[in-house]
């Protein structure tokens, strides 16, 4: 099968890629390289693919287009990333998460793709009711990021209901792991542990979240090139709080670091724990890589870069 993969040189994009690469599909990537982080970084995962590379945005309809005439499937994993950024900048946050999916969207029916997988958030939930947070759970979104990949969800639903298009929104838990952004918290923490200095926490540390490893995401993403509609959460399982990740990751690098604490970040919510009982009992997927495996395995990567 020949796959469009949005966003397949960003971290969980270019592990689909592998992933897709080894089971034998062909792969087209689009990304645009947005210096949000140093596109270095992205240009080194897709080292060694056999893949065709396409450079250019999701808020360019013609080329999108233009890409689904030769393929079937669509993983859409091309964001704007980061709560604090939207905060920031909350229109560039809106262009292309919300109305880069809905050109992904309408592209797609045009080009008679057979399905859309669209990369959502735990961050759509927002405001907590109850936990752990089911597919069914209220949701209240407390940042502009949280906003537009809710907003996204929702034309896939109605792209689904009206026209017929079969779309999935996968909701990812706190995805780390190797090739994951250099500016998310496991990373900064793990790479200044290993150096011994400081690490910087927002807030107290008492907020708590539901760490995935990229592993799982990426099979939970595979499962659906043959099954599976709807709304899914792709998380951990389990949730803990930001001091005791910390206090893992001192000590599993055998750190000397102490915690840099500092006032919290806008838009960060409270408390993220997915429900996995819905991804379990339609798609036979659950999580697989515990924290502290997870942690293990992506202290020795950075290890080794």
């Amino acid at each position: 099968m020949r796959i469009l993969v949005t966003g397949g040189a960003g971290f969980i994009g270019s592990h689909i890629c592998r992933d897709l690469l080894r089971e034998g599909h062909e792969v087209v990537c689009l990304d645009n390289f947005d210096p949000y982080y140093d596109p270095a970084y992205k240009r080194q995962n897709l080292e060694g693919l056999d893949l065709k590379l396409v450079e250019g945005s999701v808020t360019d309809f013609d080329l999108i287009k233009k890409l689904c005439q030769d393929c079937e499937f669509i993983y859409h994993e091309a964001a704007q990333a980061g709560v604090r950024t939207s905060v920031e900048n909350p229109m560039k946050s809106y262009n292309v998460n919300t109305e880069g999916t809905l050109n992904v969207l309408k592209a797609a029916l045009d080009s008679g793709i057979k399905k859309v997988v669209n990369a959502s958030s735990s961050s759509v939930y927002g405001t907590v009711k109850y936990l752990p947070f089911d597919e069914s759970h209220p949701n209240n979104p407390i940042s502009p990021y949280g906003v537009s990949k809710l907003a996204a969800e929702q034309y896939c639903n109605v792209f689904s209901e009206l026209y017929g298009l079969k779309t999935v929104n996968l909701r990812y838990f706190t995805v780390y792991g190797p090739r994951m952004r250099p500016d998310l918290a496991i990373s900064v923490f793990v790479k200044n542990a290993l150096k011994n200095e400081p690490l910087p926490l927002f807030g107290d540390g008492h907020k708590t979240r539901d760490f995935t490893y990229v592993d799982d995401i990426v099979a939970g993403n595979l499962l659906l090139l043959k099954k599976g509609e709807g709304t899914f959460n792709l998380g951990g399982g389990e949730r803990m709080s930001i001091n005791e990740l910390v206090e893992r990751i001192i000590r599993i690098t055998n750190s000397k670091s102490k915690i840099d604490y500092s006032e919290d970040a806008k838009g960060d919510v409270e408390h993220t724990w997915a429900s996995t009982k819905k991804a379990g009992e339609e798609l036979g997927w659950e999580p697989k890589t515990n924290i502290d495996e997870g942690l293990r395995k992506f202290v020795e990567h950075v290890e080794g870069e």
